[in-house]
């Protein structure tokens, strides 16, 4: 059982272009339709999907696992994205931070780049443009 020892709920076994390396991804975001299906859709295209419906749900979950890269929701109801960002560089100051903002605050976005997040996307955003971050921010490593 090495997949629940990797804390993994399971390991997408799919033909796609995309497969060289598994990619575990931390998906926090208190929108919970949105989360299950972008995490649906993610899991297809060969990315493990670990889901967090809050960023003091998202913290413990850090806390109990590795993650190759996070895309955080900038306005959650119990704490921000810019906070959760912060936290997360404290405890893994290497893990690149994709913020997602649908709230149209493009500023607070670059506010979260300036406290370090990798970049940051408009929501509703194309899937392959979000895979295409994801695959990036982990090739960079969070540099």
């Amino acid at each position: 059982m090495s997949e629940k020892e990797n804390g993994r709920k399971r390991q997408p076994d799919l033909s796609g272009t995309h497969q060289e390396q598994d990619i575990n991804l931390l998906l926090v975001d208190d929108e919970e339709e949105f989360v299950t299906v972008l995490s649906n859709r993610l899991g297809k295209r060969g990315i493990n999907v670990r889901m967090a419906f809050s960023g003091s749900s998202a913290i413990q979950t850090l806390r109990r696992q590795d993650f190759d890269v996070a895309v955080v929701d900038l306005k959650m109801e119990d704490m921000g994205g810019i906070e959760v960002l912060q936290i997360f560089k404290k405890m893994v100051p290497n893990m690149p931070v994709i913020m997602l903002t649908g709230h149209g605050s493009e500023q607070a976005a670059r506010d979260g780049i300036q406290h370090g997040a990798f970049d940051y996307l408009t929501k509703p955003c194309d899937i392959q443009d979000l895979v295409g971050k994801i695959r990036e921010a982990v090739q960079q490593g969070g540099q």
